[in-house]
């Protein structure tokens, strides 16, 4: 194993019944990286990191901790600490006693409790709350609290199921930040579970992103935003036009295609296609819109007509009928003009750069 790995997990699968929860998966995740385990309810990311940490154990598969094996060894002897949503302080206990709970446990001299409960503290920007009790400090004091009793530790990994998902939306940004410049100030590997989207792409360096037990793809999170790989992964970080095909001739590494009645050309770019239609996607701020088609710098277009139009301040969604596909097209709106720029029922023209076509296996 190599040495730059903190967590590393090897073919996992774990089931509860006829359910497999996680389904052969492996990944490893590097010594001072911020990864996220991102997907929907039931994606099987809580059971993964439960696996990580210890309180379940796999039906098949190993799990490891540097380069040591832990697949078997139960949670205390592990090397990581776990934060989660509900926080679990100690309600009867202030905030020094809180953080300081694990290191009493390991009998640790009292100076030196002290010193770390406070470093921990000055860490989470918690320094002089040591006698608070928890009913007496907000959710993010309290979420703070949890992180510092975590932190002061030293694991090797922290692991952070959904900490954040209890907060309202302004606390949970901040806090979002705040997590951040903590991870990179210890230089430790921390492992998120989250359902949200932008909170992983804002926070991540590398994103796993999970449908039914399985791991759909692994990347920054520009890779998993601009180049994904599957249907799935386009439609569930962000917003993603996916359009179906009918291949009309080949000609080496360029594709005629027949899209509503309309051609289109398209290169593979070194991809393959099998079948005789093709999947592919386009984020809306890669169209753009016009009155008349644009001239001929390479630009994909198809005609269609305006059925919908969202104004949201700093962006306008525009949505356009192109046969039985209903496209979506976001434009930064330039003082508001933008956004008045077309009417319902008005014919238009989509058009965007051979680029920003992504090409999807399924």
């Amino acid at each position: 194993m190599e040495n730059g790995n903190a967590i590393r997990v090897d073919c996992v699968t774990k089931r509860y019944g006829p359910v497999t929860a996680v389904d052969a998966v492996s990944l490893q995740i590097e010594r001072g990286e911020f990864f996220t385990l991102l997907g929907p309810s039931g994606s099987g990311k809580t059971t993964l990191i439960r696996l990580i940490a210890g309180f379940d154990l796999p039906d098949t598969g190993r799990i490891y901790l540097g380069p040591r094996d832990v697949t078997n060894e139960p949670p205390y002897r592990r090397p990581v600490h776990t934060v989660f949503q509900h926080y679990a302080l100690f309600p009867h206990l202030n905030v020094f006693k809180n953080v300081a709970f694990g290191l009493e446990q390991k009998r640790l001299p009292k100076p030196d409790i002290e010193r770390k409960v406070a470093q921990a503290l000055e860490l989470v920007q918690l320094a002089g709350y040591q006698q608070r009790m928890p009913d007496e400090l907000s959710g993010g004091q309290q979420q703070r609290v949890a992180l510092a009793r975590a932190i002061v530790l030293e694991p090797q990994a922290l692991l952070l199921d959904e900490p954040l998902a209890a907060l309202d939306f302004k606390l949970r940004k901040q806090m979002q930040q705040e997590l951040k410049q903590l991870q990179r100030q210890l230089n430790m590997s921390f492992l998120l579970v989250t359902h949200d989207q932008e909170e992983a792409i804002s926070l991540s360096d590398r994103i796993a992103v999970m449908a039914d037990g399985r791991v759909q793809q692994i990347g920054t999170p520009r890779a998993v935003y601009e180049r994904p790989q599957t249907t799935f992964v386009a439609n569930f970080i962000g917003v993603c036009n996916i359009f179906e095909a009918e291949i009309v001739a080949r000609n080496g590494q360029r594709v005629l295609l027949n899209i509503e009645g309309q051609p289109m050309e398209i290169a593979l770019n070194g991809e393959s296609l099998i079948g005789p239609r093709v999947r592919f996607a386009v984020r809306p701020e890669k169209i753009e819109l016009s009155a008349e088609p644009l001239r001929a710098d390479g630009s994909i277009w198809l005609r269609g007509v305006v059925e919908n139009k969202s104004y949201l301040g700093d962006l306008t969604h525009w949505q356009v009928r192109v046969g039985r596909l209903l496209v979506t097209v976001s434009e930064q709106n330039h003082s508001g003009w933008r956004s008045e720029r077309f009417h319902h029922g008005q014919s238009v023209f989509l058009a965007w750069m051979p680029e920003s076509v992504i090409l999807l296996s399924d």
